[in-house]
């Protein structure tokens, strides 16, 4: 029998989580783990309570949709939350701030800078993602002793592809009593 490693394991999580994301530019998952135990998940988007990106919530991401700015330009006028920053607040709204200590976070992108300060804050010690980011927070990071860890995406592959069929054996399995 064939297991995914830790790493593949919790990226699967965040590639899931960012299924969630409601921004018009970029989806991007985030999964907080300690001790190979998820404790929060994050996705980018807008704040609860304000309209969804995709509904014209955040002028910003609607401009940069439309090619009127580049990535990166006007990110203080974006209203979106970037995942990373989601799963570190989910910590703290749900009394388990505690667990961000000594842990890893996965990303399905480098993180910016400002939610690299606050992963640093925390208290994160490892970073792994799938994927670069133009405005990363990869120096200082770097400075602040956190291992960045980059996930080849090919890892995931072969788990994507196995989904589908694991899930029809369960379901024959269950349809013939066994």
């Amino acid at each position: 029998m064939r297991r995914p490693d830790w790493d593949t394991y919790f990226m699967l999580q965040a590639e899931i989580a960012k299924l969630r994301s409601n921004c018009l530019t970029r989806h991007i998952g985030a999964v907080i783990v300690k001790d190979n135990r998820q404790v929060a998940t994050g996705y980018n988007g807008t704040p609860p309570g304000i309209r969804n990106c995709f509904e014209g919530g955040c002028p910003r991401c609607l401009a940069r949709s439309r090619g009127e700015i580049k990535s990166g330009d006007g990110l203080d006028r974006c209203l979106c939350t970037h995942a990373e920053a989601n799963a570190i607040m989910q910590c703290a709204m749900f009394g388990n701030a505690g667990s961000t200590r000594g842990a890893t976070l996965y990303s399905t992108f480098a993180p910016c800078i400002e939610c690299s300060k606050m992963a640093i804050s925390v208290g994160i010690k490892r970073i792994v993602v799938l994927a670069d980011y133009p405005e990363d927070g990869t120096p200082l990071l770097k400075e602040a002793g956190i291992e960045l860890v980059k996930l080849d995406p090919e890892k995931l592959s072969p788990w994507v592809t196995i989904i589908p069929q694991d899930s029809e054996a369960s379901a024959k399995a269950v349809s013939s009593g066994k």
